[in-house]
């Protein structure tokens, strides 16, 4: 079961695999970031993560099974180094989404949230450094644009600048740039996986979310509430993870995470315009900037 072909019809558009893939993953996870804050607000993310990706493992285990790929991949095959690999992208993946709720405790969402979403901005350099990336200045530009515009869809009031400067020496900016380094360090780590280490998605996603869930299990000892009344609420939510893991993983087999990860990233300007539709949220001119912004700068990538 490939859902590969699909996606790239359903998207109709002139762009590269990669870049139509991160297209269709930001529109799925920012859709999934508006439904999390409509129907899940009082959840401990813990909960809700662990959950959720149990459900998500449970809706995507068919594709694992039918899919000839996964079957065919050699585990033995995966080094030591290979094997630090993929506990690197997973913890990271985990901590990042802890230490964002920490940042979330300690300040209000509209302060942290700009800082927690410039991840691109710690992916290129890596990526250039560690990986020896090359990027057309062209698509430099779009990263660039791409990452702003995530900051200026989360931008409430004060000056553009008072978020970097407060980093320095704020608790809760500092959290959220911590934060935003983990992301950073997970998606070069899903490129890693996806493309020098040749492991197929099908067998990546279920690893990745059920390694997640492993790491988080203590906290969630700790944080545990009832489940069963919102129970098929939960299993809607897996089902737009498994769909969102899947994509992500297609785009980050298919690019450098230097370009997959801007675009993903605009699942924040997905999330504030619904926020904005739906909800009837303020600021919602800055929000059309933001996305204006984001078609600009996926369109710059994509050249």
């Amino acid at each position: 079961m490939d859902f590969s072909p699909v996606v790239l019809q359903f998207l109709s558009l002139s762009l590269p695999p990669g870049v139509a893939y991160a297209v269709v993953a930001a529109f799925v996870w920012g859709t999934y970031i508006f439904a999390l804050k409509r129907y899940f607000a009082d959840y401990p993310g813990t909960v809700l993560t662990v959950v959720v990706n149990t459900t998500a493992i449970l809706w995507y285990l068919p594709v694992t099974l039918t899919t000839p790929a996964a079957a065919a991949f050699d585990p033995g095959a995966v080094g030591l180094g290979d094997a630090g690999v993929v506990l690197l992208t997973v913890v990271t993946t985990a901590a990042a989404f802890l230490v964002f709720l920490a940042a979330l405790d300690a300040g209000e969402v509209s302060y942290v949230a700009p800082i927690n979403k410039v991840v691109p901005a710690f992916v290129l350099p890596i990526e250039v450094l560690l990986l020896h990336e090359r990027l057309a200045p062209i698509q430099l530009v779009g990263v660039v644009v791409t990452t702003l515009a995530v900051y200026v869809a989360n931008y409430r009031r004060g000056r553009l600048l008072e978020p970097v400067k407060k980093a320095v020496t704020a608790r809760p900016a500092q959290l959220a740039l911590f934060s935003a380094m983990c992301y950073a360090v997970s998606d070069v780590g899903k490129r890693l996986v996806l493309q020098e280490m040749g492991v197929p998605p099908s067998l990546w996603v279920p690893t990745l979310l059920a390694g997640v869930v492993a790491v988080l299990l203590p906290f969630v000892v700790r944080d545990w509430v009832p489940v069963r009344e919102d129970l098929p609420k939960f299993v809607l939510a897996g089902a737009g993870v498994a769909l969102g893991e899947h994509v992500t993983s297609l785009a980050f087999a298919a690019a450098p995470a230097s370009i997959a990860s801007p675009v993903i990233n605009t699942q924040a300007v997905v999330a504030v315009l619904l926020g904005g539709l739906v909800l009837r949220e303020e600021a919602f001119g800055v929000r059309l900037v933001a996305a204006a912004l984001a078609v600009a700068g996926v369109g710059l990538i994509a050249l």
